[in-house]
């Protein structure tokens, strides 16, 4: 008796593992596009990357690149109440040898809008970056990014701010 019941265990589990993979693999073939192969499909893949030069660009900056380095790279804003607008301005300094550009400064969503210089910082000035956070329409605990592409190696540094929004009495 034990062993029937070991038996049906068994072949249970393997119909159950079988149809399983069975339904892995339809998902695989109806999530690719209708007559093409998977060689077909990785292929455009390929052709894609490779008609975006703007990828590689992002990846490493062209010309001579430097480094820089941020007295903080994350500040907390503490306790504040839905639609406060607070500001933190984060202070760097171009430790290479070459000028820094910053090129492209941008905030993780709409409420963090921040503000870069627009000249080269030469080797060994400082320069600021004002960060500035709108919390209407925010609630409890907020973590945002600010991405700042440059000159420098690694080709993007990221800063972040924090704070927790009290939510508005409605």
């Amino acid at each position: 008796m034990e062993f029937k019941a070991l038996f049906s265990t068994a072949l249970v589990a393997a119909i159950v593992l079988t149809s399983c993979s069975e339904t892995e693999k339809q998902k695989e073939v109806t999530a690719r596009p209708a007559g093409k192969t998977e060689k077909a499909v990785n292929a455009e893949v390929g052709q894609q990357k490779q008609l975006d030069p703007a990828r590689d660009q992002a990846a490493a900056p062209a010309g001579p690149t430097t480094t820089m380095e941020f007295v903080e790279y994350d500040h907390d804003f503490g306790t504040l109440d839905e639609g406060d607008v607070v500001m933190h301005t984060f202070t760097f300094t171009n430790t290479g040898d070459e000028p820094l550009i910053l090129d492209k400064c941008k905030g993780s969503c709409g409420c963090t809008v921040p503000e870069c210089p627009k000249e080269p910082i030469a080797p060994g000035e400082q320069g600021t970056i004002e960060v500035k956070f709108n919390s209407k329409g925010k609630k409890n605990n907020q973590t945002k990014r600010v991405t700042i592409d440059a000159n420098t190696d690694p080709a993007q540094t990221i800063l972040t701010i924090r704070a927790f929004v009290n939510p508005a009495n409605t």
